[in-house]
């Protein structure tokens, strides 16, 4: 084990946290130790903070090319360290290979994106209604950002904050979800600290919520702060940065519909259902939550929908065939099954049941959901999805906008112009026509509507993001005052 992994990484230094606290960090299959560190507190944050300031000053004077040059080196490294990376998702993350190398692309594919920033800060120069004036717009960094990462991609969504956050010249302070420090956290230390960033730009503060309170996103120095997780907490954080005026990205939870009309290609459907509902163990903020299929293709899609899901392996995620691996702790198990059984006394059926065998739930499939029913309003954040028969395409659009989310989801329709016309009706951020709702690509805008999130991450928007716009004006002739 790596010793570091024992380590914070502040002020460009790997060294012990000041909390009384030591946390566990377990590989949530078998549950075996893989680290232990003495966790960051408040004097930490403060301190990580002030030390990003520092280096982001000389970090903006920093010519756009080296910049440039360090992040792809750093993009390198990540594919260098490939193999090592996927044990560390698959361990700590209980990741299945297959997913661990999604993420790890998605994540390399954001770094070489991201290196490009420094090269598109234009500015503007712009015409003025006085006279003799002449108007400039800059983008600027915005000084320092705060980012709060997930579980569930952890390397990933991390990435998909740090990266755009460095090449467009800020400093960063970074807090993990302690399930997955490493793999979100420290390791990206290491990644950084060896492409050549400047000592104490990147700050990884491996810290309880429970022990700093609101201290992460109340410090003064943030001007951001970037979440990605459940929208109770986004919610939080958004207030708290509107009372501190603080700018802020959120990227929340999602209830995700594909809508299966009775056009659709139903083999195709179910293919995308299967790898949508199932990738990572349905611990994505684009899963598919609902399935809502017409009734004239209803039976022939959940008979191939259930043949396919029936067919996908489960259990230790070391085994390389494995798909469903480990949900993150038991209290998912507990919360998912919990969903399950309300629904169910509520007239719902298994036309899939999926058996418990410690943290694994294995692919399950109700049928006769209504929309109103516990699985189908709450995000499952597991291998567990509801089917919900309706009686007409604009029926299907009503549901799937029934819901106060609106992050992804997709449409399946027998012609692509008949999918986006029904897909432009659905209120979400992202959706995808013949396809599923699990879609990230590091060019294009990633966010959602309504309790979904604020702001956007992928390219121009994401340096948009992570910058701030400042207008100076040149008066190059005398002007004439009034008085």
């Amino acid at each position: 084990m790596n010793k570091k992994w024992n380590k914070q990484f502040i002020g460009g230094e790997w060294r012990e946290g000041n909390s009384e606290r030591v946390y566990v960090d377990q590989n949530p299959y078998n549950e075996e130790t893989i680290a232990e560190i003495r966790l960051a507190n408040e004097k930490d944050i403060d301190e990580a903070y002030k030390a990003a300031k520092d280096a982001q000053e000389e970090w903006a004077q920093v010519n756009a090319y080296q910049r440039q040059a360090i992040i792809e080196k750093a993009a390198q490294i990540v594919e260098r360290r490939r193999e090592e990376i996927v044990q560390i998702l698959v361990e700590e993350n209980g990741a299945s290979h297959t997913k661990a190398n999604i993420e790890i692309s998605g994540a390399i594919g954001i770094m070489k994106e991201s290196a490009t920033f420094p090269l598109r800060m234009h500015g503007q120069i712009m015409p003025s209604i006085i006279p003799g004036k002449e108007n400039r717009v800059y983008h600027n960094p915005a000084g320092v950002v705060g980012i709060i990462s997930p579980f569930n991609f952890p390397f990933h969504l991390t990435m998909r904050s740090l990266a755009p956050a460095l090449a467009t010249g800020n400093g960063a302070v970074l807090k993990p979800d302690l399930q997955t420090m490493i793999s979100g956290g420290l390791i990206l230390g290491e990644i950084f600290e060896e492409a050549g960033i400047p000592k104490g730009l990147l700050n990884i503060t491996v810290c309880s919520s429970s022990e700093i309170k609101d201290a992460f996103v109340e410090h003064p120095i943030p001007q951001i702060i970037s979440f990605t997780g459940s929208t109770q907490v986004g919610r939080h954080i958004g207030e708290l940065c509107g009372r501190n005026l603080k700018r802020v990205a959120l990227e929340l939870g999602g209830n995700n519909v594909m809508l299966v009309l009775k056009d659709a290609d139903v083999q195709r459907a179910a293919a995308s259902a299967a790898f949508g509902k199932f990738l990572n163990s349905g611990q994505i903020c684009m899963s598919l939550n609902r399935i809502v299929v017409e009734r004239p293709v209803y039976e022939s899609f959940l008979k191939a929908f259930v043949d396919r899901a029936s067919k996908i392996k489960y259990g230790d995620p070391r085994n390389d065939d494995v798909v469903v691996g480990p949900l993150i702790n038991h209290k998912q198990i507990e919360r998912i099954q919990k969903l399950i059984d309300q629904s169910i006394e509520q007239g719902a059926e298994y036309a899939l049941k999926g058996e418990v065998k410690g943290n694994v739930l294995a692919p399950t499939i109700l049928t006769n959901v209504t929309n109103d029913m516990p699985i189908a309003q709450e995000e499952i954040f597991g291998p567990a999805v509801g089917v919900i028969v309706v009686d007409s395409e604009e029926e299907a659009i009503r549901v799937a906008n029934d819901s106060d989310y609106g992050l992804s989801g997709a449409v399946h329709a027998g012609t692509t112009e008949h999918g986006v016309e029904v897909a432009k009706q659905i209120i979400t951020g992202m959706i995808h026509v013949n396809d599923q709702g699990v879609n990230d690509e590091p060019i294009v805008a990633f966010g959602g509507e309504k309790a979904s999130g604020l702001g956007r991450y992928g390219g121009e928007w994401a340096i948009h993001e992570f910058t701030t716009t400042k207008w100076i004006s040149v008066q190059t002739d005398p002007r004439e005052y009034p008085f």
